[in-house]
């Protein structure tokens, strides 16, 4: 049974003055399996906040159906059940990292002995076991990153959404992050997040979900939705000098160091053939494959018409 599933949903808003319908999300369907990690990648306005609102109850769909454990997601008690991190979380600054959490804790009802553990746990869990007494307005942008996932796990949750998690993050700090998701796996509990951090997605994600323009255009395993095969090829020679090559385009040149990227392994064939007995050096052969990326790039770029695009431009 999916821990979360929205079923044909469709969204859309209207504008203070406006009598025309903007639509948000359009027919999407997704289930999120137990005990997985969920990347839900798309650009800005592609309308994954929306889709978590939706799966939090906060807001409700035009149309469609969103179940939570196998039950309508309009049934508060399941709240007690999900743990959530907004992309823009508001922290009350005055608050130590442990008062935020104690206040935290007494929303879900737990009493002081648990509350003082629980504390304790969590603070040691996001690595900041030594910082508890520190006010939040003293906090950097990755250690409020890390308060709020201590908040959003207070409650021992089975599902764990969060929005932009490594949003304005630096590496270390990402790093961190990736770190306590792939622990919430490893505790058996299931993890939904939107992104467009591509490489942090492809790190750890069981499965993504591509969201372009309200619409889902992919969903599944890494390695499935990029293809396996190679497109092309990038050879690294040296001591080719100033000769023409039989094939290929040449795509950097550094001292003796030259790059060509070749399109058929034919054309490798005939490439590496000038090493025979002429003085080259073969640095390497590296094989080019779709990535992650790519197919983002791709199924965005081909969800805006040309005329739109241009008009889009001519907003900028």
């Amino acid at each position: 049974m999916p821990v979360l599933e929205l079923q044909d949903i469709h969204k859309s808003y209207r504008s203070h003055l406006s009598i025309r319908r903007h639509w948000v999300l359009r027919g999407l369907s997704l289930a999120i399996e137990p005990g997985e990690i969920f990347g839900f990648i798309g650009t800005n306005g592609a309308g994954k906040t929306t889709t978590i609102k939706l799966a939090l109850g906060l807001i409700f769909p035009d149309s469609g159906c969103v179940r939570l454990f196998g039950q309508e997601a309009a049934q508060v008690e399941l709240r007690r059940r999900v743990g959530f991190l907004p992309e823009n979380p508001y922290l009350y600054d005055y608050l130590t990292g442990e008062e935020f959490l104690d206040f935290h804790a007494r929303l879900f009802g737990l009493d002081a002995p648990a509350r003082r553990g629980r504390v304790r746990e969590l603070l040691e869990r996001v690595g900041l076991a030594n910082r508890g007494d520190r006010q939040l307005r003293h906090y950097s942008k990755g250690m409020l990153q890390r308060i709020g996932l201590a908040q959003a796990l207070i409650n021992d949750p089975d599902l764990v959404i969060l929005d932009e998690p490594m949003s304005g993050l630096d590496p270390l700090g990402r790093r961190e992050v990736r770190d306590i998701i792939l622990d919430l796996k490893a505790r058996g509990r299931t993890v939904f997040f939107s992104t467009h951090i591509l490489s942090d997605t492809e790190m750890i994600c069981d499965r993504v979900g591509l969201l372009v323009r309200g619409s889902l255009k992919a969903v599944g395993r890494i390695d499935e939705l990029v293809a396996r095969e190679v497109p092309c090829w990038e050879v690294a020679l040296r001591g080719v000098g100033n000769r023409n090559l039989p094939c290929g385009e040449v795509v950097s040149r550094r001292d003796d160091r030259i790059l060509v990227r070749v399109d058929s392994q034919g054309d490798l064939h005939r490439l590496l053939a000038i090493l025979d007995g002429r003085g080259a050096r073969l640095v390497s052969v590296t094989p080019g494959r779709q990535s992650l990326e790519d197919l983002f790039i791709r199924e965005a770029q081909a969800a805006v018409p040309p005329e739109a695009e241009a008009r889009e431009r001519h907003a900028r």
